[in-house]
């Protein structure tokens, strides 16, 4: 079993939050990463968009792109618009050997928005969803033969972010369409982590290990509190600093087979939980947990 360790930069700057945004260039990201322990990075918006610019960059700091997000609209929108909307991103990450593009759907989503509480997030009936699952299963389809395959993120405060959406969406959906699975994500909205895995495993083509801080949750009052209030809190934090077992979560995912990323993500308040730090304790927790679910580590 090979795993591969990558990180997100949005421990060192939030791209919906300003205020939880260090002052630290791409370079020292990279290289802060980098000394974790880490080879790879999903992008963020301080990472230029040409390949002959962030080529020779992360050379330097022996890194490759390991994913990143992509803000989708396809739930109200057309497929021909989304793919010239993917169409720079997809060349970027086709020159850069990324695996895939996250895609995360934006289209009603109150993520970003931090007047609006976690209550009133767009909920999505099982008619609406088998018609999106049609869309976005086509979408992906045309995304894989481009050669940059995408891998759909559940996410709170999203139109899809509770299991019984995942199972919706799934259920509604074909293999065309893999799945991101988010550990941290799923927790927050009240899902069962393992028996996500057990249902979906076969759809499963990207993992973010992102650990919660299960009091802080349970203290966050959803009809009045954002799903950014909520980041700004402590929510989030990196594994081995919070409340899942992530012994058991990676044992569930070898057991079924995956191999690839494991993409630490745990946006959260730079000053508080200074970054380098922070990327290191994930980097020793996830190394270990590896180890006791028979993962090999590739590049470590």
């Amino acid at each position: 079993m090979k795993a591969r360790l990558g990180i997100a930069p949005i421990a060192w700057w939030n791209d919906d939050l300003a205020e939880l945004s260090g002052d630290v260039t791409l370079e020292q990201c990279l290289s802060e990463a980098r000394a974790a322990g880490f080879t790879g990075m999903e992008t963020g918006r301080r990472f230029p968009m040409d390949p002959a610019v962030l080529g020779p960059i992360l050379k330097a700091h022996g890194i490759s792109v390991c994913g990143g997000w992509f803000s989708g609209l396809l739930l109200d929108g057309e497929i021909e618009a989304e793919k010239d909307r993917i169409a720079p991103q997809m060349a970027l990450f086709k020159a850069m050997g990324a695996p895939c593009i996250v895609y995360g759907e934006t289209a009603g989503t109150i993520q970003g928005d931090r007047s609006a509480p976690l209550a009133t997030r767009r909920r999505l009936s099982e008619d609406e969803i088998k018609t999106y699952g049609r869309k976005m299963t086509a979408f992906g389809e045309w995304c894989a033969e481009q050669g940059m395959p995408i891998s759909y993120h559940h996410h709170m405060a999203a139109p899809i972010e509770s299991e019984e959406d995942v199972d919706l969406l799934m259920k509604h959906s074909g293999e065309g369409l893999p799945l991101l699975y988010d550990a941290g994500h799923m927790a927050f909205a009240g899902g069962d982590v393992l028996r996500v895995i057990d249902k979906h495993h076969a759809r499963i083509s990207h993992v973010h290990t992102k650990d919660v801080r299960q009091a802080v949750i349970d203290g966050i009052d959803r009809s009045r509190e954002s799903f950014l209030d909520a980041v700004v809190k402590g929510a989030f934090t990196v594994p081995g600093d919070g409340s899942l077992d992530f012994d058991a979560i990676l044992k569930r995912l070898a057991d079924h087979g995956y191999e690839g990323w494991f993409v630490v993500e745990a946006e959260q308040d730079p000053v508080k939980a200074p970054p380098a730090e922070y990327a290191k304790i994930g980097h020793r927790a996830l190394v270990a947990a590896l180890a006791k679910a028979g993962y090999t580590i590739e590049g470590a």
